[in-house]
C-alpha cells in the first residue's frame, strides 16, 4: 500500500511567497500542501480546521507575528513547525534562534526570487527540513523551555583563564539550539573544561547563536576563532562553513577551522572535532552527542572513549530527532544518557570525577 503523503500548512504574509513555497513543497512528491494562511490568526484557524502534519510559518507577519503563532501552536496544538526566515537580517537570526528554542523544528531560509540562485539550494533545504520534522518526536518539544535573554541585553563580565587541560565536546543537529540553551548557560564558570560547540547551522546563525549564549551563561561564549588558543571556562561554537578541531595537547591546544568538504553533507560537522579531541586530550575527553538527524558524532564518541575519554548522550525523550543519540548509542556506547535539562550535571559530575583527569 502507498504510503500517505504529509500535510503541510504555508503560513506566510506574501502571496508571491506562499504560492513559491507551496510549489516547492509539492515539487518533491513526498508532502502535500493542504492549505495557506497569510498571518498568525488564519494560520491558527487553518490549523484548527485542516490538522496539517507539518506546519512551514513566516516570522515577520501582521496582526500575530511568527512567535506568537508558534507559542500558540504549542500550547494548544503541537506539531511539527519549520521557520521561514529572510537572510542577511541580524534581528531575522534572532527571532529565528528565538523560535528553535521555542519549539520550531528546523529554518530555512527563504528564496529570494522565483528564478534566483539559491532557488535550488532553498529546495533542497527545505526538504530536508520537512523530512526532519516528519521525524520528530514531539515529546521533546511541547513544553517550551524558559524564556531567554532579551534582545540587547548586557553580558556579564567573564573570568579570564588559562590553557585548558580539560575539554567538552559536543555536536547537535536539529533540535540544538534548543538543547544548548538548557546545557549550556547551567555550566558554571568554575568547570575547568573548555567546551567546543559543533552546531549544523549556516554561519550568520551561528554568529547569533554564539552572542545568544554568552549573554545567558556565566561562561564565555564566541564563534571559534583559527589558532586561538584552547582556554579552560570558555566555550568556542564552530563558525557554519568551517569545520573545526583542536591541535597540539592537553595544556597547549589551539582551534583550527577549515574549509574541506562536506562530511555526512554538512559543515561543520562534528566528527573531525571529536577525533581530533581523542588524540589531543586522550582521557581528559568529555563527548556529548544531542539531537539530529544522521549519525554524524558517532564514530567521533567512539574514538573519545577508546582513548579513555567519556561520553554523554541526550536521552529519546528529550531528543526532538533521535538519530544522532541513537547512533551515537550504537557505534560508542555511553557512560551517561540524560534529558537535556540534565546534562550540564552531567558533564559537571563528570569533570570532577577524578583530580587531575576525566579518565579512570
Amino acid at each position: 500500500m502507498k504510503e500517505a503523503l504529509s500535510t503541510v500548512l504555508v503560513v506566510d504574509d506574501s502571496s508571491f511567497m506562499r504560492t513559491l513555497i507551496a510549489e516547492m513543497v509539492e515539487s518533491t512528491r513526498e508532502f502535500q500542501v493542504v492549505g495557506t494562511a497569510a498571518d498568525g490568526i488564519q494560520a491558527i484557524d487553518a490549523i484548527r480546521s485542516l490538522n496539517p502534519d507539518i506546519v512551514t510559518l513566516d516570522i515577520e507577519m501582521p496582526r500575530l507575528d511568527g512567535l506568537q503563532t508558534l507559542d500558540t501552536i504549542m500550547r494548544e496544538m503541537p506539531r511539527p513547525v519549520v521557520m521561514l526566515s529572510a537572510a542577511g537580517s541580524e534581528r531575522g537570526n534572532e527571532m529565528t534562534l528565538r523560535a528553535l528554542e521555542r519549539g520550531a523544528v528546523e529554518f530555512v531560509r527563504k528564496p529570494s526570487g522565483p528564478i534566483s540562485i539559491d532557488l535550488l539550494t532553498v529546495r533542497q533545504e527545505l526538504l530536508a527540513a520537512l523530512n526532519a520534522a516528519r521525524a520528530v518526536n514531539m515529546a521533546g518539544v511541547q513544553t517550551p523551555p524558559q524564556a531567554g535573554v532579551p534582545v540587547g541585553a548586557e553580558t556579564v563580565p567573564k573570568k579570564i583563564s588559562g590553557a585548558a587541560s580539560r575539554v567538552v565536546v559536543i555536536a547537535a543537529s536539529t533540535g540544538g539550539p534548543r538543547a544548548l540553551g538548557e546545557i549550556v548557560p547551567h555550566l558554571p564558570d568554575t568547570l575547568g573544561a573548555a567546551v567546543l560547540i559543533v552546531q549544523h547551522m549556516p554561519r550568520e546563525f551561528t554568529r547569533s547563536l554564539s552572542r545568544r549564549l554568552d549573554l545567558m551563561s556565566p561562561l564565555p561564549v564566541a564563534e571559534a576563532v583559527e589558532g586561538e588558543a584552547v582556554l579552560e571556562n570558555h566555550v568556542y561554537l564552530a563558525p557554519g562553513g568551517f569545520h573545526m578541531t583542536v591541535t597540539g595537547s592537553s595544556g597547549a591546544a589551539t582551534i583550527g577551522l577549515d574549509t574541506s568538504p562536506t562530511i555526512w553533507g554538512v559543515r561543520p560537522a562534528a566528527d573531525p572535532l571529536f577525533v581530533s579531541a581523542a588524540e589531543a586530550f586522550g582521557a581528559d575527553a568529555i563527548g556529548v552527542v544531542l539531537t539530529g538527524m544522521g549519525r554524524d558524532g558517532a564514530e567521533g564518541l567512539r574514538r573519545i572513549r577508546s582513548a579513555g575519554g567519556k561520553s554523554v548522550i541526550q536521552d529519546r525523550d528529550s531528543s526532538i530527532i533521535y538519530g544522532m543519540p541513537q547512533a551515537a548509542m550504537q557505534t560508542a556506547g555511553a557512560d551517561r544518557v540524560a534529558a537535556a535539562r540534565d546534562i550540564a550535571r552531567a558533564i559537571k559530575d563528570l569533570c570532577r570525577s577524578r583530580k587531575g583527569g576525566i579518565g579512570g
